[in-house]
């Protein structure tokens, strides 16, 4: 297998990235305003929002994952 195809794969696995860190700063954004709006509902928005910024980090993790597993078999 050719290593320049190998490593333009393991860049684009790698991008999920740039959607996962879009993903959270909108949903921070999202959250403070939200709490600014409703002081007395911070709780139970914080818990949400860690949850959501979780999930959207694993999308990151599993990218460069995908990217290793990728670049190890070329």
């Amino acid at each position: 297998m050719d290593v320049g195809l190998v490593a333009v794969a393991a860049g684009i696995a790698v991008l999920s990235g740039l959607g996962a860190g879009v993903g959270i700063a909108l949903a921070t954004g999202r959250a403070a305003e939200a709490i600014s709006r409703q002081p007395e509902a911070a709780n139970k928005i914080n818990s949400i929002f860690l949850i959501g910024a979780a999930m959207a980090e694993a999308t990151a993790i599993y990218g460069f994952v995908i990217a290793l597993m990728i670049l190890t078999k070329a």
